[in-house]
């Protein structure tokens, strides 16, 4: 080695190092505006919207669609929340959205309808659907996407203009409705009104059922639904846990933050409210600008504009963030109201894939943030502030630290161990759900665990701990399984193929058992056995590709 590598060796390494303190302090930054957002907003009750006592004829009227497919934990429990909301009957417009008859959730959702007569509700099938079906439909009118040929009806045909479109997995608070619709129009307690959104959705936070028991001394409020609320046991059993922590911890401080901050667009679907006028507009290359006519033109307008995207949650939101509107603001998170997802019977290996087909939806519309991931996770970024601190000189001549892998393996200690103490502090007050309305109807699972009849507190030896642990270090390998090592996903029953440009395309039956042996997990949960109807013709697939230049050029048209 010669003195020129010498002098340059330590350059490198303190380079390196800089960097590395740069990107642990950023992380920390974040991390510390998550959670001051979260003990504000969800750590006391939350007040009464505004919009349900406004004069009749400036309530807002609302299309509740909500995508259905397959028999989830505590189904009706989740969809009964739609009608049980403290807004005007006559200001709703409520949709189930199906594939076929045949569904398994198809006769709990004509149920519901029979047990609120008094709501404006209908269950809509994808198979009844004219466009798609009728004598002057077609089966290629729209793309692959199962969730927005499910949609697409009740979009169309929605009465009025702002549109609700609620998973049928989630149940949330009787006082969302008002609360979603007063920040998407400025409604304010003190009467004055503030800057509208163009976009607002909730917080999604999952409760596994099984780690969640209620106490055998207490009747919990349980529903109409009969839900299997029995635990099951085994280790496998566990990734309901696993989910249950990373919704609780990485993501709703990083979601909260995010969001805070306003940067960027940051939405995961489950809850998200908008105006149908917006949308129509903003996908119609004649009147938004950022979107290329040559390569639209033959596309429909609202959301069967993304019917060729697995991942339309984030590129709607993408879309309307992107697309001027004087006098919006673009993207709100209504803090204090979280969207609630039960889960049941969830494996570990359930768990790994239902996070690798999150992970590789996300590669190509959110690249960069999927690529620096696994650095805003505890072990990866306490290692890049250990390595940071035993390396700079200025960290040993002011503070004293040496520089040494002793020093190192200490400081790695401590800052896991913090991160560790205040993710338990966050998951305990979470869970507490205080933010959310409780009454007669309300489930267990969504009653908290400071409340009658609501979970217990997991024991923080015997389940808060390994599933922290489990989670933390499971995120690396699932990363490198998911980005690097894969492009297919199983979503709805269905196989698809995920191109660069975002489109995807869907796998034929003869073979997808090759391409899961490959690259692909089968996923339970939202992606129940399903039979696959549709194979993306050539011809969508081509337009798809021109579609998603003007997405890769949202660096160009940015509105911040």
């Amino acid at each position: 080695m010669t003195a020129l590598d010498h002098v340059q060796m330590p350059d490198l390494l303190q380079g390196a190092a800089l960097v590395s303190l740069i990107w642990s302090s950023a992380v920390f930054l974040v991390q510390s505006i998550g959670l001051y957002k979260l003990f504000r907003h969800l750590s006391r009750p939350l007040a009464a919207p505004v919009s349900p006592k406004l004069p009749r004829d400036q309530v807002p009227h609302i299309t509740i669609i909500r995508p259905t497919k397959g028999v989830e934990p505590g189904l009706y429990d989740c969809l009964a929340s739609t009608f049980r909301q403290e807004y005007p009957k006559d200001k709703l417009t409520i949709r189930f959205c199906v594939s076929s008859a045949s569904d398994p959730a198809y006769e709990t959702l004509k149920q519901l309808v029979c047990d609120f007569p008094q709501f404006n509700a209908a269950v809509l099938v994808e198979e009844e659907d004219p466009l798609l079906h009728g004598s002057d439909g077609n089966v290629n009118n729209l793309g692959p996407n199962p969730k927005i040929r499910n949609i697409s009806r009740a979009y169309r045909e929605a009465d009025g203009d702002v549109i609700w479109i609620l998973d049928c997995n989630v149940w949330v608070g009787k006082g969302a409705a008002g609360r979603m619709v007063d920040k998407l129009f400025g409604f304010q307690t003190s009467g004055a009104s503030a800057k509208p959104y163009k976009f607002v959705h909730q917080l999604p936070l999952v409760v596994d059922i099984e780690s969640t028991t209620t106490d055998e001394t207490e009747t919990p409020l349980l529903s109409d639904s009969g839900s299997n609320l029995a635990p099951t046991t085994g280790l496998m059993g566990r990734g309901g846990r696993l989910e249950q922590m990373f919704m609780a911890t990485s993501h709703a401080k990083f979601y909260s933050a995010i969001n805070t901050v306003g940067i960027a667009p940051c939405i995961v679907g489950k809850s998200n409210m908008f105006r149908k006028s917006h949308l129509d507009r903003f996908t119609d290359p004649a009147q938004n600008p950022i979107l290329s006519s040559s390569s639209t033109h033959n596309r429909r307008t609202g959301v069967d504009f993304f019917s060729s995207y697995i991942c339309e949650d984030h590129l709607i939101g993408d879309l309307i963030w992107r697309s001027q509107m004087p006098g919006y603001r673009n993207h709100g998170l209504v803090f204090g109201d979280v969207a609630i997802q039960p889960m049941s019977g969830m494996s570990i290996y359930s768990y790994v894939a239902r996070r690798v087909r999150w992970l590789r939806v996300r590669k190509w519309t959110v690249l960069l943030a999927t690529l620096v991931e696994p650095g805003v996770e505890s072990l990866l970024c306490s290692l890049h502030f250990s390595f940071a601190m035993t390396t700079l000189p200025f960290v040993e001549k002011y503070i004293g630290i040496p520089p040494t892998y002793t020093s190192m393996a200490a400081l790695w200690l401590m800052s896991v161990t913090i991160w560790m103490t205040l993710d338990r502090w966050v998951t305990c007050m979470l869970y507490q759900l205080r933010s959310v309305e409780v009454d007669g109807n309300t489930p267990s699972f969504a009653r908290g665990t400071a409340r009658r009849g609501g979970a217990k507190q997991p024991s923080f030896l015997r389940e808060w701990l390994p599933a922290w642990l489990g989670r933390e270090f499971l995120a690396l390998p699932i990363w490198t399984w998911a980005v690097l090592l894969g492009t297919t996903v199983s979503w709805r029953g269905k196989t698809f193929r995920v191109n660069m440009d975002m489109s995807v395309v869907e796998i034929p039956d003869d073979k997808v058992d090759k391409l899961e042996r490959e690259d692909v997990f089968p996923t339970n949960g939202h992606a129940n056995g399903g039979k696959k109807t549709l194979v993306a013709s050539s011809s969508l697939g081509s337009a798809d590709e021109r579609i998603g230049n003007s997405f890769r050029s949202r660096s160009k048209n940015r509105i911040d």
